[in-house]
């Protein structure tokens, strides 16, 4: 009983922890999907090694967790954005960011603050380079949206429409050579007459005010983040926060250290980390506990890097969205590079006889728990759709 108490006290506070960023994540999405064309996206995050580079640079200073950065990614990748890019952008979004950043400074000292975020963006751009050697046939494709959704209900595709178009002409030409008179079809569908953006225009006597323009398109997606988007990944999200919940209730921290450090140590974090939530600004202090704790720098790296990129949430919308041949060099790439640059770090410290424990010190809250209660109550009622169809 005390154990079921505690589980459930763990996954309160990790939907507490995650909400906010989760929030901030939709939003980002949402006003993506309604102001930033899927042909800019497409260009800059599509194909090649450049996409992957880009991906990682923008997703970087992003301050994003490892729940708020899967719907903009699912989001990315709908756009026209490469499997690659997408990966790279998973990777380096939720391993770093400008608040983490701040707090590794804090905490951990000038040579984290420094080291982890230039491992992240490498490790981003690895992995979205493992991810590229994934044939273009064995990557699931990503889900067709067209912008306007009334107008997709009744029109069929161009080529479609094209070909429609073209029998329905020779046929009235047939009929017109046998009754010696020229026949034109008219049109078939009123609603694919014209381009859909013309007839939106044209219905209309006078363009809406520019002010009002940008209010409707913000909430057209807000409007997309607060219900397809959440619909997408709530199940994922909430399979991954009970996993979570359940390995920090159920897996103490001495277990950790009784491993001491070294490849073994690594290994074994890199298991526990992957079904894990935990946000890279959230993983600082934590990581600042193993070490003090006796763990080493590299293996506490570890936790740092495979932790915010790797949780089930996020690898089930990575298998859904770009299917298990992307998941299996995504993972590949998260824990080879973790360990590599981890590895890289304990040796460098060690050449130079750098004791990191001196420059650390103690942690501290970074959002009121209250906040994170009233965002976690937000998103439950979201995801309930009963509920936010009486508001929205």
């Amino acid at each position: 009983m005390e154990q079921l108490t505690f589980l459930i006290s763990n996954f309160i506070d990790l939907s507490a922890e995650a909400s906010p960023w989760l929030l901030l994540g939709l939003l980002i999405a949402g006003l993506m999907k309604a102001w930033v064309p899927s042909k800019i996206l497409s260009k800059h995050l599509g194909k090649g090694n450049s996409a992957v580079v880009k991906a990682a640079l923008i997703g970087a200073p992003l301050p994003l967790c490892s729940c708020g950065v899967i719907p903009v990614a699912t989001e990315l990748r709908r756009s026209g954005a490469s499997a690659s890019a997408t990966s790279s952008f998973l990777v380096a979004t939720p391993e770093t960011g400008i608040d983490s950043v701040s707090v590794s400074y804090a905490l951990l000292g000038p040579i984290f603050a420094i080291y982890r975020p230039f491992a992240a963006i490498m490790s981003a751009i690895i992995t979205g380079l493992f991810v590229a050697m994934v044939k273009e046939e064995a990557i699931k494709s990503p889900v067709s949206e067209v912008e306007n959704i009334s107008v997709s209900n009744c029109c069929p595709s161009d080529s479609h429409q094209e070909a429609r178009e073209k029998s329905t002409a020779s046929s009235f030409d047939s009929v017109g050579q046998q009754e010696g008179v020229s026949l034109k079809p008219a049109v078939t569908n009123a609603c694919c007459a014209t381009n859909p953006s013309i007839a939106i225009a044209t219905s209309s006597p006078a363009a809406p005010p520019l002010f009002d323009h940008y209010i409707e398109k913000t909430k057209t997606g807000v409007y997309y983040a607060a219900t397809k988007l959440i619909d997408d990944i709530i199940v994922w999200l909430a399979i991954g926060l009970v996993f979570a919940a359940i390995v920090r209730t159920f897996l103490p921290a001495e277990f950790l250290l009784s491993y001491g450090s070294g490849l073994p140590a690594m290994l074994l974090m890199i298991v526990i980390s992957i079904p894990m939530y935990i946000c890279a600004t959230a993983s600082t202090p934590i990581a600042a506990g193993f070490i003090l704790a006796g763990l080493s720098p590299g293996t506490a790296l570890v936790f740092m890097m495979a932790g915010p990129a790797t949780n089930i949430s996020t690898l089930g919308v990575i298998k859904n969205e770009m299917g298990a041949a992307v998941l299996i060099r995504y993972l590949l790439g998260v824990a080879l590079c973790a360990i590599g640059f981890a590895t890289l770090l304990d040796l460098g410290l060690n050449a130079f006889a750098i004791d990191i424990t001196k420059q650390m010190t103690h942690s501290h809250e970074m959002l009121p728990q209250w906040f994170g209660l009233v965002c976690a109550a937000l998103i439950a009622f979201l995801a309930i759709k009963p509920l936010r169809k009486l508001v929205l």
